[in-house]
């Protein structure tokens, strides 16, 4: 092969698409979806009566697509192949009706592949109805984003929802082989060492497309850069280094992978383990996620998951949020770091969260009661004549500070919301909240909301 040549294997196709499976056979991972008597399985026996659809949910490079085309190339359907990206209402009307001929003018069921369906809208959903509720298509439909966040509840009702995984190391490797090794991928011509196997592996984080690609880029280079006129070129780790410059994170700031990074992130500082809220924090720095956002949930955890256990967590997680909105990034990486560790390692107590739930709660299911005669506003003319403000007691006159006396309304008299915790802060304020009680509340059991 001449130095420098653009193509490789003989053929200007990429490397992925010319990898494509032609059979179930030779899929790549995903063992458990393609068992005999599988739902996949089924629809690409040829002469198979199943008319099941299928949504295939799972991050790119997970054999979605490899898997629509190795079920049409198998079973005897006609095939039609639609991308969201590009196909409006009327394309989706025009492959419902000509369906509906096909199969009953001629007998022949047809197959519909519509990639990235989260990418349609309502009404374009909507026109696939008709074809899956009546059988005129077999609709095998794939995404990246959660479907039940992305599909029309009548469809998704209609559909077989089967999730793939990313691929493991193994069925990489096996991928790997037969791309070197297959007459229509490198056919031997290259030897990838061992390192350089593993390199490409963990950059490729479960997705096959992108091993191929990888792939296929490192021995360009290796091609381009090889001085030897051998049968048989190597691919060293130097060579997939090149060609990689630096791993692509999985990460769709509008998908899936964006709720699922920023949950762990939270109860990883909800469950005081500094080092994974750091990691899940490093992760959507890299992916270019909005600071901002983070910021925000780190204000939201500081009162949610600390609260009074830590009153400087919030002043923390806010001057943090100041910090990143007034320098930016990437600076603003160091103080969301800072913050992160803080809360991470903060003592923990939800009860001011639950507190207030369990007050509008209470609210929201009338419990509210009238203000007492004595806290009412008294300022205004005639509110003396009303009684407003008759018998309250000023607690800056009392040498202690506080007062017995009645705050809640009397359908709520002795109601407890705060019930504060053993840890860190809230220790002291439990022990000053119990005084605070028997002084305030000395002619009325107090009772914890429930």
């Amino acid at each position: 092969m001449a130095q420098g040549e653009s193509t490789l294997g003989g053929n200007t196709a990429p490397l992925a698409v010319r990898m494509r499976p032609r059979n179930l056979g030779e899929i790549a991972g995903q063992e458990k979806l393609l068992t005999a008597g599988s739902p996949l399985h089924a629809l690409a026996q040829p002469g198979s009566t199943s008319s099941v659809s299928v949504i295939l949910w799972g991050p790119p490079g997970t054999g979605k697509t490899s898997l629509a085309h190795a079920i049409a190339a198998s079973s005897d359907r006609r095939c039609v192949e639609l991308s969201a990206v590009t196909a409006g209402v009327k394309d989706v009307r025009s492959v419902m009706d000509e369906a509906q001929n096909q199969r009953d003018l001629y007998g022949v069921r047809t197959l519909l592949f519509l990639d990235e369906i989260h990418r349609f809208s309502k009404a374009q959903q909507d026109a696939l109805l008709p074809g899956v509720e009546n059988g005129w298509v077999t609709l095998i439909a794939a995404t990246t984003e959660n479907p039940s966040f992305s599909v029309v509840t009548p469809l998704l009702s209609r559909s077989l929802l089967l999730r793939l995984e990313p691929l493991t190391d193994d069925a990489l490797v096996s991928l790997i082989e037969r791309a070197l090794t297959e007459p229509y991928g490198l056919n031997n011509e290259f030897f990838l060492e061992e390192d350089a196997s593993q390199a490409i592996i963990r950059f490729a984080s479960g997705d096959a497309r992108r091993v191929l690609t990888s792939l296929e880029a490192a021995a360009s280079i290796a091609q381009q850069t090889s001085k030897k006129k051998s049968k048989q070129l190597n691919i060293s780790a130097e060579h997939v280094a090149a060609a990689v410059d630096s791993a692509l994170l999985r990460y769709d700031r509008n998908g899936d992978e964006h709720y699922d990074v920023i949950s762990a992130f939270i109860k990883s500082i909800r469950g005081s383990d500094p080092d994974a809220a750091i990691h899940y924090l490093a992760r959507m720095i890299a992916a270019g996620e909005d600071p901002r956002f983070i910021a925000r949930r780190l204000v939201i955890s500081a009162s949610e998951d600390i609260g009074l256990a830590d009153p400087h967590a919030l002043s923390v997680a806010t001057a943090a949020a100041e910090a990143v909105a007034f320098i930016g990034m990437p600076e603003g990486r160091i103080p969301l770091a800072e913050a992160t560790v803080y809360l991470a390692t903060a003592p923990k107590s939800n009860a001011a969260y639950l507190a207030i739930d369990a007050a509008l709660s209470d609210v929201k299911a009338g419990k509210t009661g009238v203000v007492p005669i004595h806290l009412r506003d008294s300022h205004y003319s005639g509110a003396k004549k009303l009684g407003h403000g008759k018998g309250y007691l000023y607690p800056h006159d009392n040498p202690l500070g506080v007062v017995q006396q009645q705050y809640l309304p009397d359908s709520l008299k002795g109601r407890i919301y705060y019930d504060p915790t053993e840890h860190g802060s809230e220790r002291d304020i439990r022990a000053r909240l119990e005084k605070l009680r028997a002084i305030t509340r000395r002619d009325s059991p107090s009772t914890k909301n429930s």
